[in-house]
């Protein structure tokens, strides 16, 4: 077994691993990828102000998310086709977030359904919602979250439409993947993979295969995918949305201060500014660039989590540093799934943990909550001088 200490590490075992398709689907951005790659990129212009001579002793990376107690102020961000970069693979990254003390949050376009999860766990994580032109399967679907005894629900803003995933589009992106000459003979090289597949709990989408009336295949379900995400969301309807939940609520896919505004203004409990990982709209900034604007509209009216980007301890330090309440994690956890499971998860949180707390003494402080820009040294400019 190789010695993992960086996020890095995982990505190399993850890829080597799983079937192109789904290490692609993890590991790309929309069109030229330049706000995928922008997303990590941008963390690496922000330099860390080291101390010394500070009592570095009694340090602490616990938190709240939320009014959630955390063991770091890491979230998994909803990830969709989790369960085909490892079998039963959202049942085996919620046990992991469940040991270490942080939240899961399952994607709608899960392979384990909610009760799947549910069932496996035994306790509360969030459910990440997409609005779809179907209302009485979006009805049916929060009313099951609820029924799982989810503790939020996570509405995903930034997806009213698909973006152009070139990668996606060139594998034939599938669950299960269909059976071309060209997948078979990457699975032949994924043997072990295929072997866990054959064992797995499901290999379809879980909330929605046998939950949507006409939708009894993978063929059906392409075609209804396509034609459901509901262009036309608006303010109103999320709000009617939340009223449904009647819980606490993300709101995730903020980029711009004034949507952040019209967010907190219906009551979010937190915001997500993300940009879906840079698989949305290419040509648009960094989360990281974006998250200083998005914090000065909304004045602390709603809790402000930073997703997109975050590859290691130290990303986590610099967006709680820049006033971050918390983050999410999507590709850095995948990684470890893909490569070794539920111990990989738990790998990639440990490796998160612990740069994030040996980055936070180096820069002399012992608690998370008194980070801040102190601590950074940022370009002048960072956020940018753009013109509307």
């Amino acid at each position: 077994m190789p010695v993992i200490t960086t996020i890095a590490d995982l990505k190399r075992l993850h890829e080597a691993r799983v079937p192109r398709m789904f290490y692609d689907y993890c590991e790309s951005g929309s069109w030229t990828e330049q706000t995928f790659r922008e997303n990590t990129t941008d963390f690496e212009q922000i330099r860390l102000r080291q101390r010394v001579a500070v009592d570095m002793s009694g340090r602490t990376t616990a938190s709240t998310m939320i009014g959630q107690d955390v063991a770091m102020p890491v979230a998994l961000a909803p990830v969709g086709l989790t369960g085909m970069q490892h079998a039963d693979g959202e049942i085996k990254a919620a046990r992991a977030a469940n040991a270490f003390g942080v939240p899961f949050t399952l994607s709608t376009m899960s392979i384990n359904s909610i009760e799947d999860v549910a069932e496996a766990t035994g306790k509360p994580f969030w459910f990440q919602l997409y609005t779809m032109k179907d209302t009485d399967y979006t009805a049916r679907l929060i009313q099951r979250a609820k029924d799982a005894k989810c503790s939020a629900l996570v509405i995903t803003l930034d997806l009213q439409l698909l973006g152009q995933r070139h990668k996606d589009l060139k594998n034939g992106l599938s669950a299960p993947p269909k059976l071309t000459a060209r997948t078979i003979a990457n699975l032949m090289t994924k043997w072990g993979w295929g072997l866990e597949m054959l064992g797995a709990k499901r290999r379809h989408f879980g909330n929605i295969v046998g939950h949507v009336h006409g939708i009894s295949d993978n063929a059906s379900l392409g075609a209804w995918t396509a034609e459901q995400f509901d262009q036309t969301l608006d303010w109103a309807k999320i709000g009617r949305l939340m009223e449904q939940w009647g819980g606490k609520v993300i709101l995730k896919g903020i980029l711009d201060p004034e949507d952040a505004k019209e967010a907190a203004k219906l009551g979010a409990d937190a915001i997500v500014v993300s940009n879906h990982g840079g698989r949305q709209l290419d040509g648009a900034l960094s989360s990281i660039r974006m998250l200083r604007p998005i914090l000065d509209a909304v004045q602390g009216d709603t809790e402000v989590f930073l997703d997109s980007g975050i590859r290691s301890g130290q990303d986590v330090l610099k967006a709680l540093a820049m006033g971050a309440k918390g983050t999410m994690i999507g590709r850095a956890y995948v990684h470890g799934l893909g490569a070794m499971g539920e111990k990989g998860v738990t790998t990639a949180l440990e490796v998160i943990r612990k740069e994030l707390d040996m980055t936070m003494a180096l820069c002399g402080e012992t608690r998370v909550q008194n980070l801040g820009r102190h601590n950074l040294l940022v370009p002048e400019g960072f956020e940018g001088r753009w013109q509307p």
